[in-house]
């Protein structure tokens, strides 16, 4: 038995029978799905590999002999994770305005003024790039379901139009154009998910990494302020306006 390829139905149908529109929000559903794909894979090696890289800082770090082998390692090999970027911007704002001290106004106030404000735009940019490509998967796992729908729309629109001008308005010629159209939403569906799903994930290990990279900027200042670790039995806590029991007596 021969099947009329006019008649048969399915996906390679419903693109043959569909219009600029419709062809035009497939294409559109594949771009976004291709974005989203890159982004995700793309971004989830650089989380790999920024993970590793800023394990290793750390551990090399806290386990250095001075601040000046932390400086030679960070001349030596550079800086490839946000620890070592955050750690060699904080050293050499304070080398600089221990050496020139407030010479503009960038630079005013003290040394622990610059060193926060140096700290704090490391930070912001650290930030910016973890961002960087959320915004695109967000507005993929948004929009794309309501893309699919508009295409399912007007795919149901046109069938049944041509369905009216046919005269044949049984169910057996209802469902196939009908059943055709709705492809688009499962596309919809298909290019949203994935996004949504990485754009989850990837926020999650941003906010994680984000979240010990803050309170590794917190000990480097104090280190790098009051010449030890917060973890030293020297170090007194902050005075937030509370008594002082030593002079108190």
């Amino acid at each position: 038995m021969t099947v009329n390829p006019s008649t048969s139905l399915g996906f390679g149908h419903f693109i043959a029978q569909a219009d600029v529109v419709g062809k035009g929000l497939l294409v559109m559903l594949l771009l976004m799905s291709a974005v989203s794909w890159y982004l995700i894979i793309m971004k989830g090696i650089t989380q790999f590999v920024r993970k590793k890289r800023s394990e290793q800082f750390l551990s090399f770090f806290w386990n250095a002999s001075s601040l000046e082998a932390v400086q030679n390692e960070i001349s030596t090999h550079g800086v490839h994770d946000p620890f070592s970027h955050l750690t060699a911007h904080a050293m050499h704002a304070q080398a600089h305005h221990a050496k020139y001290g407030a010479a503009k106004l960038e630079e005013a106030g003290s040394a622990q003024d610059f060193l926060t404000r140096t700290i704090k735009k490391t930070l912001d940019e650290e930030t910016m790039r973890l961002e960087n490509g959320l915004t695109v998967l967000a507005t993929v796992g948004a929009t794309a379901p309501f893309v699919g729908l508009f295409g399912t729309v007007w795919g149901v629109y046109h069938a049944l139009v041509a369905i009216g001008m046919s005269g044949a308005g049984t169910l057996d010629k209802v469902a196939g154009p009908v059943g055709e159209a709705l492809i688009m939403t499962g596309i919809g569906l298909a290019v949203a998910i994935p996004a949504v799903m990485g754009y989850n994930w990837l926020t999650r290990s941003n906010r994680v990494l984000a979240a010990k990279l803050d309170a590794f900027a917190f000990e480097l200042f104090t280190f790098l302020s009051m010449g030890q670790s917060l973890k030293s039995e020297n170090v007194r806590p902050l005075n937030l306006g509370k008594p002082n029991p030593a002079q108190a007596a």
